[in-house]
């Protein structure tokens, strides 16, 4: 797996909002946290959570600084610019932590001050 394509990918079928392809990502016991809203586990409870996250915003855009690969984790840092439902604007810094087993995420944790959506 190359670190660099992977996380460029997932960012991709994020920023798309695309669930579909966001499942591909995920291993099927996967944990995920974003910010300051309530965990979640299990691929199906994920990409409800995507999902829902989704529709409270118009789109979003990810710009990846810097990504680094220790072991079976992935780690990325970078901005993320928000076109929210009104259509006016706002950035947030982020890091993004992955754990990864057989090529598909299994914990899923992103830090983000978010507040501004």
């Amino acid at each position: 797996m190359n670190a660099i394509t992977f996380v460029k990918d997932l960012y991709q079928a994020v920023d798309d909002k695309n669930i579909e392809r966001l499942s591909h990502f995920l291993a099927d016991d996967v944990c995920f946290s974003l910010a300051n809203y309530p965990s979640t586990k299990g691929k199906a409870e994920v990409l409800e959570a995507n999902k829902h996250f989704f529709t409270t915003i118009e789109s979003m855009q990810h710009n990846l600084d810097n990504i680094w690969q220790i072991e079976n984790r992935l780690i990325c840092h970078g901005t993320v610019s928000y076109v929210r439902l009104d259509k006016t604007e706002t950035k947030a810094a982020f890091a993004t932590i992955l754990s990864i087993q057989n090529n598909t995420i299994t914990n899923y944790l992103v830090y983000a001050d978010l507040s501004a959506l």
